[in-house]
């Protein structure tokens, strides 16, 4: 059965997260779309203390969370666990992240700097994540997983509550899926507040497990996730994220890792934004996907920038 996202928490999100991360900027990027063909509505979720949208969702998490943990332990590529570091630190909560012993060393540092133990351990994001778990389980503290938590979702959702401020009709909302509370929290609100537009998803082409559990109905698993784009190289779909993804999103598509790559040069020329791979990937597929381009605006969020110096 399907699983529904609550709108009033999601409503409640866009009044009461921490500023730091609300009222961000959105403008139609008139240079971008130009070179892109196609009228880009930009929602910019960089202009903050960790570079990403994650701590909208990590601090509503926090803020709703009765009686709140006094240790947490979770898995991240990077960006997530800096949201909940930074949510953590703010109410004394102690925290421990596990990453990937390939994540991305700017990643890492950060968490660190925000206070988070980090612990690098198995080869790919979702090993990572077993070697979380068990530990929560041996040391009986609580185990946060991004996308499985509907308040993560909730408070990711807070994004379409500002873009639909925009006074024109929005077409459709490209939007990059990872584990799936981006995608999950703005899909409910758009599909409940602007039900003719379409809202895609969009994976990259090395990691199509949540694109094709999504069409299949069921979670399908792949060997591997190999792609630039950390933020959305998911191997192991979550069932629960499926369950509230299902009912609001319309498509899911793929890109290349060579679509992403021009996504990044594109926004630093004709906007002068820094973007990491997965935080351009709605850009990416309005290169890779020309009907997407059609039909009036199409609003996407740049969601990360702590990209590798590499």
């Amino acid at each position: 059965m399907n699983r529904h996202l609550d709108l009033d928490a999601i409503a409640r999100a866009a009044r009461d997260i921490d500023p730091v991360f609300r009222a961000t900027p959105q403008y139609e990027a008139d240079a971008l779309g130009h070179r892109i063909g196609a009228r880009v509505l930009l929602k910019v979720e960089t202009v903050n203390p960790i570079r990403s949208f994650k701590g909208r969702g990590t601090d509503f998490y926090l803020r709703t969370a009765h009686p709140l943990p006094r240790r947490l332990v979770t898995a991240s590529a990077g960006n997530f666990g800096q949201g909940l570091a930074y949510a953590a630190r703010a109410r004394g909560v102690a925290l421990d992240v596990f990453a990937a012993e390939s994540a991305n060393p700017l990643k890492v540092a950060r968490m660190r700097e925000l206070g988070a133990n980090v612990h690098l351990a198995g080869r790919d994001f979702d090993d990572a994540k077993a070697h979380a778990r068990e530990h929560a389980r041996r040391e009986g503290t609580t185990f946060v997983e991004d996308g499985r938590e509907p308040a993560i979702a909730e408070g990711a959702g807070s994004i379409a509550v500002e873009l639909l401020s925009w006074p024109e009709p929005i077409a459709a909302a490209v939007i990059p899926l990872g584990n799936g509370a981006l995608l999950g929290g703005m899909g409910a609100w758009i599909r409940h507040a602007s039900p003719a537009t379409r809202i895609i998803g969009v994976c990259a082409a090395g990691a199509p497990a949540m694109r094709d559990s999504l069409r299949l109905g069921r979670v399908v698993e792949t060997k591997e996730a190999k792609t630039i784009a950390d933020g959305i190289a998911v191997r192991v779909p979550i069932p629960e994220a499926l369950d509230y993804l299902a009912p609001v999103v319309d498509d899911v598509v793929l890109v290349s890792e060579d679509a992403m790559r021009r996504a990044m040069e594109l926004v630093l020329a004709e906007t002068g934004l820094v973007s990491e791979p997965a935080g351009v990937a709605g850009i990416a597929a309005l290169i890779e996907h020309p009907d997407l381009r059609a039909g009036g605006l199409t609003a996407t969020p740049l969601c990360g920038s702590n990209a590798s110096a590499a």
